[in-house]
């Protein structure tokens, strides 16, 4: 599908000059030349992205901008103008312009932001799809990520789900979702009209842990004066049984395990009859299990058994480029949850998302999504809104590793670190802005622009 982009402009000589321009670059253009006639237009045409003059002859494009980010929301507007006005601009952003560009336009810099408005429409795109899928309480692999790592690991999931049989371990830190493709590997495989049952070793008594596994018959303890309990093994049956945080079962119940991973039979706590279940068995832990092998912690015949498959669910940090689609999900799922209108995350609030390192992984990705979005009015997500997470001691790390940025305590303005960050590279490149540009990944006037904004004056030799 080609991105549809109206153009609000009331000098017919760069109206036609920037369709001229888009069309080659593959966008179905439509220019609006009167600025009353926007909403209209916008309401016909159905763009997917706007590019609005601010100053216009009989018109405030700010006011114009407000109109369109009230009726049209989801629609990103891209402010244009012929004047360096830093207020201007700070005031546009404010009131919902997806970026801003100066007069005269440098094409690389146009297509930079277009490319970003078309990904985000991209993604809000999928996500909605998706948030349909997770409605009906399905599975797929898109909900994982869009990132090749993720990817591969699904493309392995989905192919040893098939058996229906195989035992497979999944490993990963807390939080990375274990749980949640352990669902994704039951609905894949034969048994997903079948009971999925999930266990947490780490939350049971050591005293009931058999008795929850395996059930009890009246009277095998102290408090077992009731009828026969059913274990979650027999709750299974036919079914999944996932047993997460494996590693904290005492080695007394891990021999009991392993018997039924070998026999599919077990006795009831206090009975005399055997017991047959057919289930498949679902193993995760956030722990070194070959460490804790060695360290006489972990069966090792068991660890083997478990061991026919193994999955490692890599951290949030490794896949960054799966923060976009995981928050945007969670942004629907809040956005429903609280009757919300929040329609998205501009570009400085994902950057500080992609940026922080997520040690709870995706579960603390999901909290701060939820903190956010119970506390928003507006309908959008900033950086402003996700500000307390630089109050967080943690370094960020960038792409690249030879660069790592630290966060005071009491958070730091995103002005003052653009401006360290150029007038660094400034001095590194002798004042060549030509040559800062290139090592900062911006165009010449992308970074003029941002030295204009934050103040900056340069000179052969700078300093700071």
């Amino acid at each position: 599908m080609i991105p549809k982009i109206l153009i609000i402009d009331d000098d017919d000589l760069v109206s036609a000059s920037l369709k001229k321009v888009l069309t080659k670059l593959n966008f179905n253009v439509e220019t609006c030349l009167r600025a009353g006639e926007a909403e209209n237009i916008v309401r016909e045409f159905q763009p997917d992205i706007v590019l609005l003059d601010i100053y216009l002859t009989t018109h405030n494009g700010i006011d114009i901008l407000r109109l369109l980010k009230k009726k049209f929301p989801s629609i990103p507007v891209i402010m244009i103008t012929g004047y360096s006005d830093v207020k201007i601009a700070v005031t546009a952003i404010k009131a919902g312009a997806f970026d801003f560009l100066l007069k005269p336009i440098d094409l690389e810099h146009l297509k930079f932001v277009l490319d970003k408005a078309v990904e985000n429409i991209r993604l809000k795109t999928e996500v909605n799809k998706l948030s349909s899928l997770l409605e009906e309480n399905e599975l797929t692999r898109e909900f994982f990520g869009k990132s090749a790592k993720i990817q591969r690991i699904i493309a392995s999931v989905e192919k040893l789900s098939g058996s229906g049989d195989t035992t497979m371990l999944l490993e990963g830190e807390s939080g990375t979702g274990k749980e949640v493709f352990a669902k994704f590997i039951h609905q894949k495989s034969p048994r997903s009209k079948a009971p999925f049952i999930t266990i947490n070793c780490a939350t049971i008594p050591k005293d009931l842990a058999e008795s929850e596994l395996f059930g009890h018959e009246k009277g095998a303890f102290t408090g077992a004066s009731t009828k026969t309990k059913l274990g979650k093994f027999e709750l299974a049956d036919g079914g999944t049984i996932l047993l997460d945080e494996i590693g904290e079962l005492s080695l007394d119940l891990q021999v009991k395990l392993l018997r039924v991973l070998q026999e599919r039979k077990f006795y009831r706590l206090g009975g005399e009859k055997e017991v047959s279940v057919n289930v498949r068995v679902l193993a995760a832990t956030n722990r070194n299990l070959e460490e804790e092998v060695a360290r006489g912690m972990f069966r090792e015949d068991l660890y083997y058994r478990l061991n026919v498959a193994k999955i490692k669910i890599p951290p949030l940090r490794e896949r960054k480029e799966d923060i976009p689609y995981i928050a945007y999900s969670f942004l629907n799922e809040f956005s429903k949850k609280f009757g919300k209108s929040v329609q998205g995350i501009d570009a400085n609030g994902m950057e500080l998302l992609k940026s922080y390192l997520w040690k709870g992984n995706i579960r603390e990705l999901r909290n701060v999504m939820e903190r956010v979005m119970l506390l928003a009015e507006e309908e959008e997500l900033t950086d402003s809104h996700f500000s307390f997470l630089l109050e967080s001691k943690d370094v960020i790390e960038t792409e690249d590793e030879k660069f790592i940025l630290q966060i005071p305590p009491k958070g730091i303005k995103i002005d003052l670190v653009l401006k360290t960050l150029i007038l660094k590279t400034l001095k590194i490149t002798n004042g060549n802005q030509v040559k800062a540009a290139k090592v900062l990944g911006l165009s010449r006037s992308k970074l003029r622009y941002r030295m204009e904004q934050l103040g900056i004056e340069v000179t052969k030799n700078i300093g700071y």
